[in-house]
């Protein structure tokens, strides 16, 4: 395998893959929300991704054993990713728009890159340093005129659960570039951390929101596929081995182009009006984050 840090055309193929496929999945998220409890719609989700990736080892002859070691670290890697990080992303989408959501998760760079320096002994800049900072106050600018306004209080408790969303996947990223994580099977590995996911979910929604709740509205169920097949199944598969090829800090550079595919959506579907200020915002907060992975690049 590849050292981390370089792209390969593998970790190119699987940065295009899931860039595509998670900057409209912010959008489809709002499918679940509504009649469904968020956390028993994380629910479905995992328990159709976990099916599929199932069926993929199954089908393609991949041993789904592991040991207790490596179940012990799926499980946790489902409580960061497919617990945590959902159920918190989920609920912030009830107070803010999916485009501006989707910006929050640009930041999933920051955080990596810190675990990634405190847990694997990768290499900080003054340069990455300055970018983050750069685009940290560029997403302030971006939010400010929404946080003074009347229900911002809401607005601003959708932020504290999205960047909340931000640090819990940050972690499941950098497990992923561990050596453990590395030497993990790859599909199996997923396969039993979303199921690992549903059954947690499940319980946490059965204590939360009461019986299981489902919709057969068409809009929902094709809501559910989506999310379900190709951003959990595809997408992850996609995702943790582009980690595992470039490592977590360098495979950030997919949440600087989500949100640009992300905030075109919510533009023209959720009627997102673009201020002087949030304009400002947004370009300062891509440009402190084009800085800062170039730094990571360069290091």
């Amino acid at each position: 395998m590849s050292a981390p840090g370089r792209f390969t055309p593998k970790a190119w193929a699987a940065f295009a893959g899931c860039t595509l496929i998670w900057g409209s999945t912010w959008f489809v998220i709002r499918t679940q929300l509504g009649d469904v409890p968020p956390s028993w719609s994380v629910t479905w989700r995992f328990a159709l991704g976990a099916a599929v990736m199932l069926l993929l080892c199954l089908f393609t002859g991949k041993s789904l054993r592991l040991t207790a070691a490596q179940h012990g670290f799926a499980l946790l890697v489902a409580v960061t990713q497919f617990v945590l990080n959902f159920n918190l992303v989920y609920r912030s989408e009830l107070y803010v728009t999916s485009g501006l959501i989707s910006l929050t998760f640009a930041f999933l760079l920051v955080p990596n890159s810190l675990f990634g320096a405190l847990f694997l002994g990768q290499r900080l800049t003054a340069r990455f340093l300055l970018g983050s900072l750069i685009g940290l106050g560029g997403v302030g600018l971006l939010f400010a005129p929404d946080l003074a306004r009347p229900g911002g209080a809401d607005f601003g408790h959708g932020l504290l659960l999205a960047f909340a969303g931000v640090l819990s996947a940050s972690i499941a990223n950098v497990l992923q570039a561990t050596p453990r994580g590395r030497a993990m099977p790859l599909e199996a590995g997923l396969a039993w951390a979303m199921l690992w996911g549903a059954l947690i979910d499940g319980a946490v929604a059965l204590a939360v929101a009461g019986p299981p709740r489902f919709s057969t509205d068409p809009v929902y169920l094709a809501g559910l596929a989506y999310l379900g097949i190709a951003a959990s199944a595809v997408a992850f598969s996609l995702y943790y081995t582009l980690i595992r090829i470039v490592g977590p800090g360098q495979a950030a550079w997919n949440g600087v182009a989500v949100p640009v595919v992300a905030m075109a959506i919510s533009t023209v579907a959720e009627g997102f009006v673009w201020s002087p200020t949030s304009i400002a915002g947004a370009v300062l907060a891509l440009l402190g984050l084009a800085v800062a992975l170039r730094a990571k690049s360069s290091a």
